[in-house]
């Protein structure tokens, strides 16, 4: 018996190649050729977001293709394997794989909603969210328990927020997805108690808040993938994923810094696609910091240090890292730490003829085998049953 079947892995982040009518086929008449949809432009399928070009939707379905992004993607729909979009084919693959459960987050709003602000009309960016969360629903209902459809939210609007935080929960969704730097899109920062009745909401429902890498800022594919720097297309494609991994930080300092952690102490959040090994560092400092500037004298109230705030309420999850770095984080932090896979992105455990990327079982035999068995028990199950409440009756 592998790690998977011992211990029911459960990947912490997927994404879905949104089905090209999603939102053609939910939102009213009058919005359809503004609404996110595809055209095909020079022989490649494009979606259109407001209009004008975003993405297009192979550079996130690599998963198996044989090349490497940003230069080689699917053309088309047609190129795009059926388990990236159609909910029975991914169940199929995840069966292939051995994997007990996904976690899903989208492509086309962004991994914070932020895209839909290119939006102008109210109506619509309201409509465009719950359509997709409409489709999630729906999604998941092929694997109730298996497939877990994440929240995704109209953020520039309290009110409405909160009505579909209710509306999806009630649906079975299993997290919150929200960006980790809501400022950039004019609102308050996270600590700001501008969020707090989000923040009550989500820790009376006992559900986490995700934050997803590349939340944190409005910019524009098209201008990253034109590799504004001169460095070339590839390296700039490698740079820019490089560092996204670490840009939730920030909004990880925010929630502990900010006093969120200490207001709301059975919030959980979850900084997806981040990485882990760096995480014990990254905390030994904000300790070190925080008893040299002596915040204990501004903030009185606070009975804890970062570290100690994250191993009561933050989780981050790994997909690539091995070695001593890696077994350093998941010792230290055996109840924070979580697997993923980031199926089918480009740097995901999905393989292709022109990567160096494992497959799921290999990657964990190589990462977790030597690993104490109550530790990968944590990290593959355990910690994201206990997250999204999986184990409930």
């Amino acid at each position: 018996m592998d790690l998977f079947e011992r211990h029911a892995a459960i990947d912490v982040d997927t994404h879905v190649t949104e089905p090209p009518d999603l939102w053609s086929s939910r939102v009213a008449k009058k919005h359809r050729d503004l609404a996110p949809r595809v055209e095909r432009i020079d022989g490649k399928d494009m979606w259109l977001v407001g209009g004008k070009p975003q993405i297009w939707p192979g550079i996130f379905s690599i998963a198996g293709f044989d090349g490497s992004p940003p230069v080689e993607f699917p053309a088309t729909f047609d190129d795009i394997d059926p388990s990236m979009f159609d909910a029975k084919a991914r169940v199929a693959r995840m069966d292939q794989d051995g994997i007990h459960a996904q976690v899903i987050y989208p492509n086309v709003g962004g991994f914070g909603s932020q895209v839909f602000l290119k939006m102008k009309d109210e109506e619509l960016k309201l409509s465009c969210v719950k359509a997709y969360n409409d489709f999630l629903t729906e999604f998941a209902s092929a694997a109730p328990g298996r497939l877990l459809p994440i929240t995704a939210l109209p953020f520039w609007d309290l009110d409405a927020t909160l009505k579909e935080v209710s509306r999806c929960i009630d649906a079975g969704h299993k997290g919150i997805l929200f960006p980790t730097q809501p400022q950039v899109f004019g609102q308050p920062p996270l600590n700001n108690s501008h969020w707090d009745p989000l923040w009550t909401l989500a820790q009376d429902a006992g559900v986490a808040i995700n934050f997803h890498v590349g939340s944190d800022s409005d910019w524009d594919p098209q201008d990253v993938l034109a590799d504004p720097t001169g460095m070339g297309e590839r390296t700039m494609f490698a740079y820019f994923s490089s560092l996204g991994f670490m840009s939730n930080l920030k909004g990880i300092g925010d929630v502990i810094f900010g006093g969120v952690l200490h207001r709301f102490p059975k919030l959980n959040f979850v900084s997806v696609e981040s990485g882990v090994g760096y995480m014990p560092t990254v905390l030994e400092t904000m300790d070190w910091q925080w008893r040299n500037t002596r915040v204990a004298l501004e903030h009185p109230e606070y009975d804890l240090l970062p570290s100690e705030y994250f191993k009561r309420q933050m989780f981050a999850c790994f997909w690539f890292e091995q070695g001593t770095m890696l077994e350093n984080a998941l010792q230290q932090y055996p109840d924070n730490m979580m697997w993923e896979t980031d199926f089918p992105h480009p740097t995901s455990q999905s393989p292709g003829p022109a990567t160096p990327a494992l497959a799921p079982r290999e990657y964990a035999a190589q990462a977790l085998g030597n690993m104490p068995d109550d530790i990968v028990g944590k990290v593959l199950h355990g910690n994201a049953a206990r997250v999204y409440n999986l184990d409930r009756n």
